[in-house]
């Protein structure tokens, strides 16, 4: 074969990420916040829009040439292996989850924050305290149910790291025992900085004390009349708690080396809130209505007798294209934000769905969850359910929660044949053990069974390690312990 140049026609299929495009797959990732952020840099660099209509309303600008067609609404959606989301239909109605049948329906509201409460709520993402906070969970909680309930306490946390909410609040609205909550507050109240967590002054100083094993009989005495020394009473505090004063003016000394407030050395003091983006309440007929939190959300529309104005101005053929690219760019950016918002409302609701009973009856009945399923049941892709719970906070009666919370692991078992969730499994290991009788001490190998009778397929090694996870010693240590304390 003799060699030589040659010219060869060829023809392939590619997909090209356009600007525009890879600008709303970006949208799906900021918070209503970061939004509002966007929305402010996009009003001072083009002068067609303005801040003056409902947010999602895009309304009927002028027809101009274009050379490239705006994105339709599965363009802006597109996102990985070359797959489209569908696109939404929604019926002009609340959004609202029907108990019974599963189905709904959504829309969003057209007004302004008068469709919702404007909730402004200091918790999860305060930009240092919280973050530090946070950092720590995961190697300090012995298990995820445990971490749940501590991120939902260090989302409470004011700015100088006080807790400000009764226990027994917190305890109602996630549905838990009291006693998990006060454990959950142990660990937030063991993480750094020392006497974070705390509900009053003294407990602050008290974590700090004994951090520093000074928290002896005297010390407890002083740090348990902190309104004495405030009023100055330092003979009567000298003598209740029987010291000289050489002794008094070193504690003193101790404490005056306390932080009082020890979430004020992380951003200055300020502590960002928490808005959510999606509101869930109950619609009073035993479903759901969710709704974006518009309250956020800046009204943007095209200003057409402004772009009629500046038309009339346009001599030349470079003033026109420039004018008209301003238009495309009002126009795609509405289209883009309101599909956003169409797909966070939609991924929010199928969230709701599958953890309907958390919704109920608190953090016991988180079911297993993963991005494939969601986006599965919602004939989206996996990696667009990633950016819509990237950044988002749901509010319920129950708190404020990052969508990302709602996945929680699963494990084999359940008559539905879609397995368990990890933390209901141990509750309901926690259950039989409590329930033991002192002559009949359940082991491993009889749980499993009981379990597997319930309808949960757990190997023996799987029950041992939960058993352990939630703080229940084996069959012989409880054995040995109760006949110790006679029971």
């Amino acid at each position: 074969m003799a060699l030589g140049p040659r010219l060869d026609l060829r023809q392939t299929q590619s997909l090209v990420m356009t600007p525009q495009l890879q600008q709303a797959i970006k949208l799906l990732a900021l918070s209503n916040l970061e939004i509002e952020a966007f929305i402010g840099e996009a009003l001072e660099a083009n002068p067609l829009l303005d801040a003056g209509g409902a947010l999602g309303e895009a309304e009927a600008a002028p027809e101009v040439p274009e050379t490239d067609a705006p994105a339709t609404a599965d363009e802006l959606m597109l996102a990985g292996a070359g797959e489209a989301d569908a696109p939404l239909d929604l019926d002009p109605a609340a959004l609202d989850i029907d108990r019974d049948t599963g189905d709904w329906s959504a829309t969003l509201p057209s007004g302004s924050g008068e469709d919702g409460p404007d909730i402004t709520e200091l918790g999860g993402e305060a930009p240092s305290l919280a973050d530090h906070l946070e950092a720590q969970i995961g190697p300090a909680a012995p298990n995820p149910r445990l971490a749940f309930i501590a991120r939902h306490i260090i989302g409470l946390l004011d700015e100088a790291g006080y807790l400000p909410v009764p226990l027994r609040e917190i305890a109602g609205d996630l549905g838990i025992a009291l006693a998990e909550a006060e454990e959950a507050l142990a660990l937030v109240q063991s993480l750094d900085p020392t006497g974070v967590g705390a509900r009053s002054l003294s407990e602050c100083l008290i974590l700090q004390a004994k951090e520093a094993d000074r928290y002896d009989p005297c010390m407890q005495v002083l740090l348990a009349n902190l309104d004495l020394l405030a009023k100055g009473s330092v003979a009567q505090l000298k003598r209740i708690c029987d010291v000289d004063d050489e002794d008094f003016a070193e504690m003193m000394a101790e404490i005056r080396g306390y932080d009082p407030k020890p979430g004020l050395r992380f951003g200055g003091g300020m502590a960002a809130p928490v808005v959510p983006d999606i509101l869930v309440t109950p619609d009073g007929a035993g479903g759901w209505d969710i709704r974006i939190n518009q309250a956020t959300l800046p009204r943007l529309v095209v200003n057409r007798s402004y772009y009629v104005s500046l038309k009339a101005g346009c001599a030349d053929k470079q003033s026109r294209g420039w004018l008209s690219e301003k238009l495309a760019d009002a126009n795609w950016l509405i289209k883009a934000l309101d599909q956003r918002q169409k797909t966070i409302l939609k991924v929010a609701a199928e969230i709701v769905k599958q953890q309907d009973g958390f919704f109920r009856r608190g953090v016991s009945d988180l079911r297993p969850l993963t991005l494939a399923k969601v986006a599965e049941a919602i004939e989206m892709h996996e990696s667009t359910v990633s950016r819509v719970t990237s950044n988002k906070y749901l509010n319920c009666p129950r708190g404020t929660f990052e969508l990302k919370y709602f996945f929680t692991s699963g494990v084999g078992g359940g008559t539905d044949g879609e397995g368990a969730s990890a933390e209901a499994v141990k509750a309901r290991i926690k259950a039989l053990i409590d329930a033991e009788a002192a002559d009949a001490i359940l082991s491993d190998d009889t749980l499993v069974d009981m379990l597997k009778a319930e309808g949960f397929d757990l190997a023996r090694r799987t029950v041992a390690k939960y058993r352990e996870a939630i703080g229940i010693g084996s069959s012989v240590q409880r054995r040995r312990a109760k006949k110790l304390a006679g029971v």
